[in-house]
């Protein structure tokens, strides 16, 4: 099977990784594991359904309005890839350089999130899932599928990666238990250097754009 010409050197791939990694479902079943500890097996359920609910919401809003936002601001594609890249560098730089888990988000999330009742929206579904990684990752990867069948291929990548995130969270408990502290860091690692990859390849992009790299 082969995809539009025009998706390449997006592709289907190297699309999946990168939302796959800035979604991180394994460090996001982690914390969700963490956060609901003292819930039953139902009660984590719902909430994992429902975060993931929320955080196909956001990212549809993401994908669909995104590029019409940049307009809006009149933020040229070029500037936001650049600013996206490096965005999605420095997500890099603390998967490979922090501890997984609950290092997706901060000491002061974490007690905001321990007074909440709604963990779905704060702090799984945003900002851990749907965070501002996420959004720059996904409105970079519309901006560069032009026609509607080809953003409905990112949109597909996208939703499965959110089926990912909603098993992953079901799983969180024997997941974490297959993997220990070794697995998750060695994953955490890895998506770091592939994550920093295409920020990297999205820097040039943009700078290429912008007519600064030839």
């Amino acid at each position: 099977m082969h995809f539009p010409a025009v998706l390449w050197p997006v592709g289907m791939w190297p699309a999946f990784v990168t939302l796959f990694v800035v979604i991180g479902p394994i460090d996001g079943a982690a914390v969700f594991s963490v956060l609901t500890a003292d819930m039953d097996r139902p009660a984590r359920n719902k909430v994992a359904l429902r975060c993931v609910a929320i955080a196909g919401v956001m990212f549809l809003i993401y994908a669909l309005a995104g590029n019409a936002l940049l307009s809006l601001l009149n933020v040229s594609l070029p500037a936001f890839q650049v600013a996206g890249g490096i965005l999605l560098f420095l997500q890099a730089l603390s998967l490979m350089f922090s501890s997984p888990g609950m290092s997706s988000i901060d000491e002061n999330e974490q007690r905001e999130a321990a007074q909440r009742r709604d963990l779905a929206v704060f702090p799984l579904a945003f900002p851990l899932f749907a965070g501002p990684g996420s959004f720059s990752a996904t409105v970079l990867l519309m901006s560069r599928a032009p026609t509607w069948l080809e953003r409905g291929m990112i949109i597909a990548i996208l939703l499965a990666c959110l089926v990912i995130t909603y098993l992953s969270m079901r799983l969180a408990d024997p997941l974490m238990r297959l993997l220990g502290r070794t697995g998750s860091d060695v994953v955490g690692r890895i998506s770091g250097v592939l994550l920093a990859a295409l920020a990297v390849q999205f820097v040039f992009d943009g700078l290429r754009a912008s007519g600064i790299l030839a």
